[in-house]
């Protein structure tokens, strides 16, 4: 502690941080980075592997999907109409131009001071090795194409690249975590699923961070899970970093608490909006309190897709096929207008833009167009109805099964009994929560808010907190982390429709979302994942290759693993301050 008093944080982090490798997985993108960087590498968890038995590009996700029903497409118009009042903007069969309703005009060149405007069209990945020397790109140019005979395709493909993929490739493209959780199927075997991770990961590590194989076991690396992961995919995670990937040492930590970290904070209600689930939990003094953790399954690809339905509800969307699930180089498209263009405000807002259409290798076709309710997508936050989720069948409950729970003191657990509540559980000073909703329901499990808006959902996780102080303390400390986050009047959207969202009966007349500078919103996780990494100088909690390889965690061993909600807040505002 005397190092921490006298030393300057930029030190510490420079000096304990270069050989602590962080590593933020989520459902689009993974954020990978030495403790030591001010930022990491954030990259599209996603691969694509060339294949002989099919003859083009192939989404393995795309098996699963179900078609959008009727009654689906009904409650959406009825979402947008139930927004409409609120934007004061018209409803959706009513003509924009004739009504009193006041109209903005965005700029060409994007408004949201977060985003960096990108001009230039994406450009198809080229998927031959490099010794072909071929140069393929959406202008077409191709100055030394080599025979068909002289063409060796790239074995996989991963990050940005492997979403630029030309459907006429033969690829198949895998996503290894959907919807918070490992993505597994009849289509996509656990197997596949932690081989791709490893690929990704590994591909990560080499390219782009310069740390070999053979130099990894110098290395720790420092897991920010998200809360929808549960015991066993973790015990899954952890064996592929210290197996597979050869570190040295591991540690875990959540998710929302490494976000408070990252904020200089002791005390949270934690929102993540990822890309395609929502997390909440609230924090006390450095601890996190699991009943209230609660998940909703919808994101920042969702708002993407809504703001597609938008335009072509309104006809301002050009005539070209966009197809979310077959191309994802679509949903690329789609997610930079997003983050481009969409706000939250009141009146008509509309903006004038280019969207380029990416067929079969042709050079990006041009569309100006004027795009309509930019402010509609991000409502459906709050209004989920409009966010029509990809439908696709949970992982098989018997992979979960999984008696001896890393994250609490099993010897001291009666495992009869818990095998009758459930399959695996969410670590619980006070009881288990299941992180499947399919899973039985018994006394100590909150229930699942997946059905109602964001609001509803915060104001429900910090009730559940049961006291009058924290709860006042936490309405007052609201923290948004995720891309989303960096929605222009998100927050003030968020307090006001909290504040409407407190039961009158509740002595509570103030709400406030905190301020982040900038995208540190999107990196509050991985950045606190690196403090807690840095600063954790017993190191109590961390597993060795050693250990884990030929103990992993069983019943009756001294050293368990804890989660890092026992660790101390006073060090990290410290070093925040």
């Amino acid at each position: 502690m005397d190092y921490l008093k006298s030393a300057l944080p930029s030190q510490i982090m420079s000096e304990r941080g270069s050989n602590l490798v962080v590593i933020n997985p989520g459902s689009a993108n993974v954020r990978i980075g030495l403790a030591s960087q001010d930022t990491p590498f954030n990259i599209p968890h996603c691969i694509a592997r060339h294949t002989e038995q099919i003859p083009n590009f192939t989404v393995i996700d795309k098996m699963l999907n179900s078609t959008v029903t009727t009654q689906q497409h009904i409650d959406r118009e009825k979402a947008y109409d139930v927004i409409a009042p609120l934007l004061k903007i018209p409803f959706l069969d009513e003509e924009g131009p004739s009504n009193s309703f006041p109209r903005k005009m965005g700029r060409v060149d994007g408004h949201n001071p977060h985003i960096i405007r990108k001009d230039l069209p994406f450009t198809w990945t080229n998927v031959y090795e490099e010794a072909t020397n071929s140069s393929v790109s959406l202008e077409g140019t191709d100055s030394k194409e080599p025979n068909a005979s002289e063409r060796k395709f790239k074995e996989f493909i991963c990050g940005e690249e492997a979403l630029r993929i030309s459907p006429t490739e033969p690829y198949c493209f895998c996503r290894p975590i959907r919807r918070g959780h490992l993505n597994i199927s009849q289509h996509y075997s656990m197997q596949q699923v932690l081989d791709d991770l490893h690929t990704i990961w590994d591909w990560i590590l080499i390219e782009k961070l310069h740390i070999p194989r053979n130099e990894r076991n110098m290395y720790s690396a420092v897991l920010v899970m998200p809360e929808t992961f549960d015991n066993r995919e973790i015990k899954e995670i952890l064996s592929l970093v210290l197996r597979e990937l050869c570190f040295g040492s591991a540690v875990v930590h959540q998710e929302g608490l490494a976000a408070v970290f990252g904020n200089g904070l002791s005390t949270a209600c934690v929102v993540n909006i990822g890309a395609q689930v929502t997390s909440l939990i609230c924090i006390e003094d450095g601890g996190a309190l699991p009943s209230t953790g609660k998940t909703l399954p919808f994101g920042g690809e969702d708002i993407s897709r809504a703001f597609l339905w938008t335009q072509r509800q309104r006809q301002t969307w050009p005539p070209i096929h966009s197809d979310v699930f077959g191309k994802p180089i679509d949903l690329l498209v789609l997610n930079q207008l997003k983050e481009t263009y969409c706000e939250v405000k009141e009146g008509e807002f509309d903006a004038v833009a280019v969207v380029h259409s990416y067929e079969n290798k042709v050079p990006a076709g041009p569309h100006k167009t004027r795009l309509s309710a930019l402010n509609v997508p991000p409502m459906g936050l709050f209004c989920p109805m409009l966010l029509t989720p990809d439908a696709y069948p949970p992982p098989p409950r018997t992979w979960f099964h999984d008696y001896e729970d890393m994250l609490e003191d099993t010897w001291h657990i009666d495992f009869s009994r818990r095998a009758d509540m459930s399959d695996t559980f969410y670590p619980n000073v006070n009881g288990g929560l299941p992180m499947w909703e399919s899973y039985p329901v018994f006394s100590t499990k909150p229930k699942k808010e997946e059905k109602v808006g964001l609001a509803e959902a915060i104001t429900n996780c910090i009730l559940s907190t049961g006291r009058i102080d924290i709860q006042r303390k936490l309405f007052c400390s609201i923290q948004l982390t995720g891309g989303v986050a960096l929605t222009s009047g998100l927050i003030a959207a968020v307090e006001e429709r909290v504040l409407h969202a407190i039961p009158p009966n509740e002595a509570i007349d103030t709400v406030e979302v905190l301020q982040s500078k900038g995208k540190s919103r999107r990196l509050c996780p991985w950045k606190g994942g690196a403090i807690l990494g840095v600063l954790d100088l017993g190191r109590d909690a961390w597993i060795s290759r050693e250990d884990w390889i030929h103990n992993g965690v069983h019943v009756g061993s001294n050293r368990k693993y804890k989660d890092s909600y026992y660790l101390q807040a006073q060090a990290m505002c410290y070093m925040n301050s």
